[in-house]
């Protein structure tokens, strides 16, 4: 391995770190809530979990982005480092302002942005179904969200739980589980598909290494999601925390499946969204809903202006 190679190694398994952390309430978020589990032991439960869906399940996904968004044998290491560090920054200012984002789409835009600087050509039919994706699930997760949410109430013995209900808070806990193995098949390729990309390794090496570094940040800087995505935003009760926890596992499997990633929070957010129009809009914290959506919009364009500066400066460097 090259300097350039270890740097790029130590770049994508510090944004990885910084994935793990910053998905903690996107997947254990509607356990912890409802009481269902305690935050040390949510964490503890998503960790292993991430690892395992990185490792095993994400070979499609690191596939199609590490080969399919630029054109050409191998992308430039000097490219991968100016987007993987772009991305980094992004995601871990993201983070520690405890705002839910898209990672997804700010390693993207950072691609494009490093692509664009370094007069790569992007394969735009990649990024067109990428968006056309990314637009359409979190509009299905809220109407599943809240149908799923009245179906529920039909069921007398969910929609009478109160918090701390053992039978709905097991269940809920197992689909939190769910939902940390879909994310780390879903997101490990934000971090470590640039190793395809580059001819470092391939998606087994690239899946174990990423995934290692999404439970380390679950486990050493997971709780401030946790919060936020958890008691923040929607006033929730069980059969819509069980609700939307489901439907999100749901959407972003059926993505991961077909060998696309799509926005952990953003399949979360329409899911509780829809859960929360079930039971009137006063349950929406519309405020920082809107904080939010500022969030999914400013990271797209950052990435692209910070991946071009960043690759930029890599170039003339």
């Amino acid at each position: 391995m090259t300097l350039a190679h270890v740097v790029l190694v130590a770049l994508a398994i510090a944004f990885a770190w910084s994935m793990g952390a910053h998905y903690t309430g996107a997947c254990m978020g509607m356990p912890y809530a409802s009481r269902s589990i305690s935050a040390q032991s949510a964490l503890a439960l998503m960790a292993p979990l991430s690892w395992v869906g990185a490792a095993f399940f994400s070979h499609r996904v690191l596939l199609r982005v590490g080969h399919g968004i630029v054109a050409g044998a191998a992308l430039p290491t000097s490219a991968a480092i100016a987007a993987i560090g772009a991305a980094f920054l992004l995601t871990t200012l993201f983070t520690q302002r405890r705002v839910p984002t898209s990672t997804i789409q700010i390693l993207v835009f950072c691609i494009v942005g490093a692509g664009a600087a370094l007069h790569l050509r992007i394969r735009w039919g990649t990024i067109a179904q990428l968006a056309v994706l990314w637009a359409l699930a979190p509009c299905i997760a809220f109407v599943l969200g809240y149908a799923l949410t009245r179906l529920f109430d039909t069921v007398p013995r969910l929609a009478s739980a109160q918090p701390g209900a053992a039978h709905v808070g097991r269940a809920l806990v197992v689909v939190g589980g769910i939902a940390s193995l879909a994310m780390g098949a879903n997101d490990v390729s934000n971090a470590t598909a640039v190793f395809l990309s580059t001819g470092l390794c391939g998606p087994l090496v690239a899946g174990v290494l990423g995934g290692a570094g999404l439970a380390l940040g679950v486990l050493t800087w997971g709780r401030p999601l946790l919060q936020r995505v958890a008691f923040d935003m929607v006033k929730l009760d069980l059969p819509m925390a069980t609700a939307a926890q489901l439907v999100q596992a749901l959407v972003v499997l059926t993505a991961v499946a077909f060998g696309y990633f799509t926005s952990m929070n953003q399949a979360l957010i329409g899911a509780m969204a829809g859960a929360g129009f079930a039971r009137g809009r006063q349950t929406i914290d519309h405020r920082v809903m809107l904080g939010v959506i500022r969030g999914w919009v400013i990271g797209p364009a950052a990435g692209i202006a910070l991946g071009y500066a960043v690759a930029l400066a890599t170039r003339h460097g």
